[in-house]
């Protein structure tokens, strides 16, 4: 295949093939916990880590990874600890978070426009054999968590106060969510880009819970999703010449849509079926059940 043949493309498709695994994967825990957004808070904080990369002269992934951690970190914390002005400090992260971003790229001899919408946004041609490896690694890491502490973060994520009781250690298992959270963003911004990252965590998850059931298909299915979608859309992007992070979301978005509309009769014909076992088990006047 014609796609295959150029360097950067196989470093694309998998550093796509990456994103594709991790978003949802911690995705589905952040939609499960009502911290949709979280990523692109996130998002807005790494800026200033890949603006400390250019100043630094180093890998803006490595530099993004820690900020973000950090910044990540804080947001957990606020939202733990923090009471009538929580709000007012992550929005004042976030803004500044992004500002000092633009800042420190303009400030460094590499820095320019291009460079800074290449994160932004997302660019088949940035991935490096660096970067891959650096998103190699640290998705390792994503996967580790979100799987190997599923049943522990799936616990969290239902009720916190519950999986006090039961002994789990609550408030480091929210850090950690937080913490693969962040690294996610720092595996996906080559891909996807910073402000079109969140998406790809939550809206694969949402498909995939129009027609699933439980939360280990509702898992599988958002992680099927987030890899065909981002397969897809660096597939698109190179034949089409179009922008791999808007064109991911973008089918991203249509699989949602696809899925709601088969989910609707689906879900109306679960509906007239448990109603009509709940008439076939009424009973009559003389005790007998009726029959249909």
């Amino acid at each position: 295949m014609e796609i295959l043949e150029t360097a950067f493309m196989q470093r694309a498709l998998l550093a796509a093939l990456l994103v594709g695994i991790t978003a949802p994967a911690i995705g589905v825990y952040l939609v499960q916990r009502r911290q949709a957004l979280l990523g692109d808070g996130i998002g807005h904080v790494a800026m200033t880590g890949v603006g400390l990369g250019f100043l630094l002269s180093t890998s803006p992934i490595w530099t993004a990874a820690v900020v973000s951690v950090l910044g990540a970190v804080t947001m957990e914390l606020i939202r733990a600890y923090g009471r009538t002005r929580g709000d007012i400090a992550l929005a004042m992260l976030f803004y500044g978070g992004m500002a000092g971003g633009v800042l420190l790229v303009n400030l460094s001899d590499g820095g320019s426009t291009a460079n800074l919408s290449s994160f932004l946004f997302g660019s088949l041609s940035a991935v490096s054999d660096a970067d891959l490896l650096a998103i190699s690694l640290l998705a390792g890491f994503v996967v580790l968590v979100s799987v190997g502490l599923r049943r522990q973060l799936f616990a969290i994520s239902q009720d916190e106060e519950f999986a006090r009781v039961t002994g789990l250690p609550v408030q480091a298992l929210n850090l950690l969510i937080a913490v693969t959270a962040a690294v996610t963003v720092s595996v996906a911004m080559r891909v996807v880009g910073l402000l079109l990252v969140s998406a790809l965590m939550v809206v694969p998850v949402a498909a995939a819970q129009q027609v699933s059931r439980s939360f280990r298909a509702t898992f599988a299915l958002a992680v099927g999703i987030g890899v065909a979608v981002t397969l897809g859309g660096t597939t698109a992007s190179y034949y089409r010449d179009l922008p791999p992070g808007a064109t991911i979301v973008l089918l991203a978005i249509g699989v949602f849509v696809a899925l709601t509309a088969v989910a609707a009769p689906l879900a109306r014909r679960r509906a007239r079926a448990a109603d009509a076992d709940a008439t076939c088990a009424t009973p009559l006047a003389g005790g007998v059940p009726a029959q249909r």
